[in-house]
C-alpha cells in the first residue's frame, strides 16, 4: 500500500469518527437542554421569555460544535493538506 492510499484510508476513518461522535454528543446535550428548559418553564411560566432566549443561545453554541466537527471531516475528505504534502514528495 502506498502513502497516498494509507493517508486516504486514515482520513476517511477519522472523518467518520469525527462526524459520528461530533454529532452524537451535541444531539444528546441539546435534548437534555431542551428537557431542562421545558421543566423550568413548567415551574416558572412567567420566566418563559428569558428561559427561551437563553435556551436558543445555548443551543446555538452546542450546535456550533457539531458544525465544526462536520467542517473538519469535510476538510479531511475533500481538501486534505497531507495529500499535497505526500504527492509533492
Amino acid at each position: 500500500m502506498d502513502n497516498v492510499s494509507s493517508i486516504a484510508i486514515a482520513s476517511i476513518i477519522t472523518a467518520g469518527f469525527t462526524t459520528s461522535i461530533g454529532c452524537m454528543f451535541p444531539a444528546l446535550s441539546e435534548g437534555k437542554a431542551v428537557a431542562t428548559a421545558l421543566g423550568s418553564i413548567a415551574q416558572q411560566p412567567d420566566a418563559a421569555p428569558t428561559i427561551t432566549r437563553t435556551l436558543f443561545v445555548g443551543l446555538a453554541m452546542i450546535e456550533s460544535t457539531a458544525i465544526y466537527c462536520f467542517v473538519v471531516s469535510m476538510i479531511l475528505i475533500f481538501a486534505n493538506p497531507f495529500w499535497t504534502f505526500i504527492i509533492t514528495k
